[in-house]
């Protein structure tokens, strides 16, 4: 996990602006994880989702591994938790979910997603989208920092019901 939350900066280049709003999210989530149990993490605790914490980690998990690895880096990489068959399993198999494999394997995802950012020279640089056709690496990063935002509106309401604890 993430130990302090860095502030995005207020000022400079499109791409230090993109990857800077991006580790402020990948971090708030990280807080917002931190000091639980693991009983808490898996808790669903805004009924009627069925999210949680847990969830949520594993999800963007899946998430980062589906843009960086597979997209941008052309890895041939399966998912970690979901598949045809089931793809909410990153959310809804969390119950004797292993805590610690799932926040390792969202560890080395953003590990490896930063590597692929600054191994790629231009944030115009393309990958082909099965769905969405040519999609630039501006694209991912930007999408990226949509998705961690949403999904800590969801952490902050699950740490809240979870522990009272309320904050950015």
């Amino acid at each position: 996990m993430q130990p302090m939350r860095p502030e995005p900066p207020t000022a400079g280049d499109e791409r230090a602006m993109l990857i800077g709003f991006l580790e402020y999210h990948r971090a708030t989530l990280a807080s917002k994880c931190m000091g639980l149990t693991d009983a808490q993490l898996r808790a669903r605790a805004v009924e009627p989702s069925n999210l949680s914490l847990l969830g949520l980690v594993r999800h963007l998990a899946e998430v980062e591994r589906g843009w960086f690895r597979a997209g941008l880096d052309h890895e041939d990489v399966a998912d970690l938790w979901v598949s045809p068959d089931d793809p909410d399993a990153d959310f809804d198999r969390v119950d004797t979910a292993d805590v610690a494999e799932a926040f390792a394997a969202w560890d080395e995802e953003y590990l490896r997603a930063r590597a692929i950012v600054d191994a790629t020279d231009s944030l115009d640089t393309t990958f082909e989208h099965p769905r969405l056709g040519q999609v630039s690496l501006r694209w991912v990063l930007l999408h990226m920092v949509e998705e961690y935002s949403r999904h800590n509106g969801h952490a902050d309401l699950l740490r809240e019901r979870l522990d009272g604890s309320t904050g950015e």
